[in-house]
Protein backbone atom coordinates (compact mmCIF):
# COMPACT_ATOMS: atom_id res chain seq x y z
CA UNK A 1 0.00 0.00 0.00
CA UNK A 2 2.80 2.16 0.51
CA UNK A 3 4.32 1.77 -2.71
CA UNK A 4 1.32 2.53 -4.58
CA UNK A 5 1.13 5.90 -2.54
CA UNK A 6 4.93 6.50 -3.29
CA UNK A 7 4.18 5.79 -7.17
CA UNK A 8 1.88 7.84 -6.96
CA UNK A 9 3.50 11.23 -5.76
CA UNK A 10 6.40 10.40 -7.78
CA UNK A 11 4.45 11.84 -11.02
CA UNK A 12 3.03 14.97 -9.20
CA UNK A 13 7.11 15.80 -8.15
CA UNK A 14 7.66 15.87 -11.08
CA UNK A 15 5.13 18.14 -12.45
CA UNK A 16 6.10 20.06 -9.83
CA UNK A 17 9.48 20.27 -10.75
CA UNK A 18 8.93 20.79 -13.94
CA UNK A 19 5.94 23.81 -13.49
CA UNK A 20 8.86 25.46 -11.01
CA UNK A 21 11.60 25.08 -13.82
CA UNK A 22 9.05 26.80 -16.06
CA UNK A 23 8.50 29.58 -13.70
CA UNK A 24 12.11 30.22 -13.18
CA UNK A 25 12.55 30.83 -16.74
CA UNK A 26 10.02 33.17 -16.91
CA UNK A 27 11.02 35.24 -14.53
CA UNK A 28 14.43 34.91 -15.44
CA UNK A 29 13.75 35.61 -19.50
CA UNK A 30 13.84 39.41 -20.49
CA UNK A 31 11.23 38.08 -22.68
CA UNK A 32 8.61 39.65 -20.35
CA UNK A 33 6.05 41.73 -22.19
CA UNK A 34 5.66 45.24 -20.68
CA UNK A 35 1.69 43.99 -19.92
CA UNK A 36 3.15 41.46 -18.00
CA UNK A 37 5.24 43.81 -15.95
CA UNK A 38 2.82 46.14 -15.28
CA UNK A 39 0.65 43.70 -14.17
CA UNK A 40 3.28 42.61 -11.64
CA UNK A 41 4.30 45.62 -10.25
CA UNK A 42 0.26 45.97 -9.73
CA UNK A 43 -0.25 43.35 -8.19
CA UNK A 44 3.12 43.80 -6.19
CA UNK A 45 1.64 47.44 -4.95
CA UNK A 46 -1.44 45.67 -4.55
CA UNK A 47 -0.26 43.32 -2.33
CA UNK A 48 2.10 45.74 -0.37
CA UNK A 49 -0.58 48.05 0.29
CA UNK A 50 -2.89 45.25 1.76
CA UNK A 51 0.38 44.11 3.76
CA UNK A 52 1.09 47.68 5.03
CA UNK A 53 -3.31 47.95 5.66
CA UNK A 54 -3.36 45.24 7.49
CA UNK A 55 -0.18 45.96 9.21
CA UNK A 56 -1.64 49.36 10.53
CA UNK A 57 -4.71 47.30 12.05
CA UNK A 58 -2.39 45.29 14.15
CA UNK A 59 -1.31 47.81 15.82
CA UNK A 60 -4.56 49.72 16.03
CA UNK A 61 -5.97 46.36 17.96
CA UNK A 62 -2.38 46.48 19.59
CA UNK A 63 -3.17 49.76 20.92
CA UNK A 64 -6.63 49.08 21.91
CA UNK A 65 -5.62 46.32 23.75
CA UNK A 66 -2.78 48.10 25.80
CA UNK A 67 -5.59 50.29 26.17
CA UNK A 68 -7.90 47.86 27.81
CA UNK A 69 -4.89 46.26 29.87
CA UNK A 70 -3.68 49.51 31.64
CA UNK A 71 -7.61 49.74 32.41
CA UNK A 72 -7.70 46.25 34.03
CA UNK A 73 -4.84 47.15 35.70
CA UNK A 74 -6.10 50.30 37.20
CA UNK A 75 -9.41 48.19 38.02
CA UNK A 76 -7.42 45.56 39.29
CA UNK A 77 -5.82 47.45 41.71
CA UNK A 78 -8.89 49.36 43.02
CA UNK A 79 -10.28 46.59 43.55
CA UNK A 80 -7.28 44.83 45.85
CA UNK A 81 -7.93 48.33 47.88
CA UNK A 82 -11.74 47.88 48.02
CA UNK A 83 -10.74 44.31 49.48
CA UNK A 84 -8.12 45.49 51.71
CA UNK A 85 -10.53 48.04 53.36
CA UNK A 86 -13.40 45.25 53.38
CA UNK A 87 -11.41 43.22 55.13
CA UNK A 88 -10.17 45.50 57.47
CA UNK A 89 -13.72 46.61 58.47
CA UNK A 90 -14.46 43.02 59.41
CA UNK A 91 -12.00 41.94 61.42
CA UNK A 92 -12.74 44.50 64.37
CA UNK A 93 -16.31 43.57 64.14
CA UNK A 94 -16.05 39.69 64.11
CA UNK A 95 -14.14 40.28 67.23
CA UNK A 96 -16.30 42.59 68.65
CA UNK A 97 -19.19 40.35 67.95
CA UNK A 98 -17.14 37.20 69.16
CA UNK A 99 -16.80 38.87 72.27
CA UNK A 100 -20.30 40.41 72.62
CA UNK A 101 -21.91 36.90 71.96
CA UNK A 102 -19.73 35.28 74.61
CA UNK A 103 -20.20 37.66 77.44
CA UNK A 104 -23.96 37.08 76.08
CA UNK A 105 -23.34 33.36 77.17
CA UNK A 106 -21.97 34.09 80.08
CA UNK A 107 -24.76 36.27 81.35
CA UNK A 108 -27.54 33.67 80.14
CA UNK A 109 -25.71 30.55 82.23
CA UNK A 110 -25.77 33.15 85.10
CA UNK A 111 -29.62 33.85 84.64
CA UNK A 112 -30.49 30.92 84.34
CA UNK A 113 -30.12 29.80 87.70
CA UNK A 114 -31.29 33.19 88.82
CA UNK A 115 -34.57 32.35 86.79
CA UNK A 116 -34.91 29.65 88.82
CA UNK A 117 -34.47 31.11 92.43
CA UNK A 118 -36.99 33.90 90.77
CA UNK A 119 -39.11 31.11 89.96
CA UNK A 120 -38.91 29.08 93.46
CA UNK A 121 -39.29 32.46 95.53
CA UNK A 122 -42.29 33.13 93.56
CA UNK A 123 -43.97 30.08 94.33
CA UNK A 124 -42.68 30.43 98.15
CA UNK A 125 -43.91 33.81 97.83
CA UNK A 126 -47.76 32.58 96.20
CA UNK A 127 -48.06 30.55 98.41
CA UNK A 128 -46.92 32.75 101.44
CA UNK A 129 -49.43 35.11 100.09
CA UNK A 130 -52.16 32.51 99.64
CA UNK A 131 -51.46 31.85 103.45
CA UNK A 132 -51.37 35.38 104.59
CA UNK A 133 -54.49 35.82 102.85
CA UNK A 134 -56.62 32.61 104.49
CA UNK A 135 -55.37 33.76 107.76
CA UNK A 136 -56.47 37.16 106.89
CA UNK A 137 -59.70 35.60 105.72
CA UNK A 138 -59.95 33.46 109.01
CA UNK A 139 -59.27 36.45 111.54
CA UNK A 140 -61.65 38.43 110.05
CA UNK A 141 -64.41 35.87 110.16
CA UNK A 142 -62.88 35.41 113.76
CA UNK A 143 -63.18 38.90 114.33
CA UNK A 144 -66.78 39.13 112.88
CA UNK A 145 -67.64 36.33 115.59
CA UNK A 146 -65.90 38.15 118.22
CA UNK A 147 -68.00 41.04 117.37
CA UNK A 148 -71.08 39.26 117.23
CA UNK A 149 -70.61 37.54 120.64
CA UNK A 150 -69.69 40.71 121.99
CA UNK A 151 -72.66 42.44 121.04
CA UNK A 152 -74.61 39.32 122.11
CA UNK A 153 -73.15 38.84 124.90
CA UNK A 154 -73.85 43.41 125.68
CA UNK A 155 -77.43 42.34 124.51
CA UNK A 156 -77.71 39.71 127.34
CA UNK A 157 -75.85 41.89 130.05
CA UNK A 158 -78.00 45.00 128.71
CA UNK A 159 -81.19 42.89 129.52
CA UNK A 160 -80.15 41.43 132.80
CA UNK A 161 -79.33 44.64 133.65
CA UNK A 162 -82.63 45.83 132.88
CA UNK A 163 -84.55 42.57 134.38
CA UNK A 164 -81.87 43.62 137.27
CA UNK A 165 -83.45 46.88 137.42
CA UNK A 166 -86.90 46.40 137.79
CA UNK A 167 -86.27 43.74 140.18
CA UNK A 168 -85.31 46.32 141.97
CA UNK A 169 -87.32 48.90 140.68
CA UNK A 170 -90.25 46.71 141.66
CA UNK A 171 -88.78 45.97 145.40
CA UNK A 172 -88.97 49.36 146.09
Amino acid sequence: MMQIEQQQQQPQQQQNQLMVQNSGSLSFSSHLSKEDEEISKSALSTFRAKEEEIERKKMEVREKVQLQLGRVEEETKRLAVIREELEALADPMRKEVAQVRKKIDAVNKELKPLGNTCQKKEREYKEALDAFNEKNKEKVQLITKLMELVSESEKLRMKKLEELSKNIDSIH
